[in-house]
C-alpha cells in the first residue's frame, strides 16, 4: 500500500488526464487506436507561496487549477476528434478573428458561460424555491438553508442522471471509471496491468463526485450563520463564501482520503453511492489509456 498518493485524474474524451509527482500527463486513444500522451510539468501554486498553501485557501486554489487544467485538457482531447469534422463557417470566422488566441479564448467564453449556468441553476435557482416556502410560514433560517440544500442536491442528482444518459457522456464516465481503478490499483501497490485494474472498484473517496456533493452539504451549515435577506443578497453571500466553502470541503476530501474511521467512511458513502452515476465500468483498453497516463504522469517507464 503506498501511502501519501496524492494521484489525482479527470476523465476525457476518449482520455484520462492524471496529475502525479512529476506533472501532468494526458494520454487520448485516436480514432486509428493509437494512444498519444503528452506531458506537462506542473507545480501547484500551493506549493509556490506559503500563504496559498495554507489550510483553507489551499483548498479554493487547488479548484480554480483544477477548472483550468481541465478544460485544457479536456480541449485538448477534443482536438483530435475536431480534426475528423468538418470546419464550419462559424469555426473558420472564429479562427480568422483570434487567430492563435482561438482556443484559450473558446476555454475563457466557455468558462464564462458554464459559472453563469452553474449559478443560475445551483444557487440562484434553489434560493429562489426556498424563498416560497418563507411565505407559507417557515421563519427558521437553519430550515430554509436546509430546504435550500436538498433542493440544490437534488437539481444536481437529476443534472448528472440526466447527461449520464448521453452516448458521448457514457464514454466519458467509462474513462472515469478507468481513472478510479487505475489510481487505485497504484494505491495498493498492485502492478499496473489493464487486468489488474480491472479488479478494483471504480468508487474513490477522493473523487470530484464527492467534492461537489460535499460543498452543498457545509454550504447549508455555513449560510446558515448570515442570515435570510434579500435574493439579491443571498446569491452574493453564496458567491463569496464560495473560497470558504470549497476550502472547507477540500480539507474534508483530504482527510477522507487518508482516513480510515468509521466517520470518515459514513461522510464518503453519499459521494461514493453518486459515483454509480457518474462511472461506468471500462473495458481493458480504457484502462490501458488512464495506466499510461498515470505511469507518465508518475515517472514510471510506460514500458515497465
Amino acid at each position: 500500500m503506498r501511502k501519501n498518493c496524492n494521484v489525482g485524474g479527470q476523465a476525457l474524451i476518449e482520455g484520462v488526464m492524471m496529475r502525479g509527482k512529476t506533472g501532468i500527463a494526458t494520454a487520448v486513444r485516436k480514432s486509428d487506436g493509437e494512444i498519444v500522451v503528452t506531458k506537462e510539468e506542473f507545480i501547484p501554486y500551493s506549493k509556490r507561496n506559503k500563504i496559498l498553501g495554507l489550510p483553507i485557501i489551499r483548498g479554493f486554489v487547488s479548484l480554480i487549477e483544477s477548472l483550468i487544467v481541465g478544460m485544457k485538457s479536456l480541449n485538448y482531447s477534443a482536438s483530435f476528434f475536431e480534426e475528423e469534422e468538418e470546419e464550419s463557417k462559424f469555426d473558420k470566422w472564429f479562427q480568422g478573428v483570434f487567430k492563435d488566441k482561438s482556443n484559450d479564448v473558446l476555454m475563457g467564453f466557455s468558462f464564462v458561460i458554464s459559472m453563469i449556468i452553474s449559478i443560475s441553476l445551483f444557487v440562484a435557482l434553489p434560493n429562489v424555491v426556498a424563498n416560497l416556502f418563507k411565505k407559507f410560514g417557515i421563519e427558521n433560517t437553519v430550515m430554509l438553508n436546509i430546504i435550500e440544500g436538498i433542493i440544490r442536491v437534488t437539481l444536481f442528482i437529476i443534472y448528472i442522471t440526466l447527461i449520464s444518459k448521453m452516448e458521448d457522456i457514457k464514454r466519458v464516465f467509462q474513462y472515469h471509471g478507468a481513472e478510479h481503478k487505475t489510481i487505485f490499483c497504484y494505491e495498493s501497490g498492485d502492478e499496473l496491468t489493464p487486468e489488474n485494474a480491472q479488479k478494483y472498484t471504480r468508487l474513490h473517496p477522493r473523487c470530484g463526485t464527492n467534492f461537489m456533493f460535499l460543498v452543498m452539504i457545509v454550504s447549508i451549515m455555513l449560510f446558515s450563520l448570515v442570515g435570510w435577506q434579500s435574493l439579491t443578497q443571498r446569491i452574493l453571500y453564496r458567491i463569496l463564501l464560495l473560497p470558504v466553502v470549497s476550502g472547507i470541503t477540500y480539507e474534508i476530501i483530504k482527510w477522507m482520503g487518508r482516513g480510515e474511521s468509521y466517520l470518515s467512511k459514513v461522510m464518503a458513502m453519499p459521494g461514493l453511492a453518486l459515483q454509480k452515476i457518474t462511472t461506468n465500468e471500462p473495458d481493458l483498453s480504457q484502462l490501458e489509456v488512464a495506466i499510461k497516463s498515470l505511469k507518465v504522469a508518475e515517472g514510471i517507464d510506460v514500458d515497465d
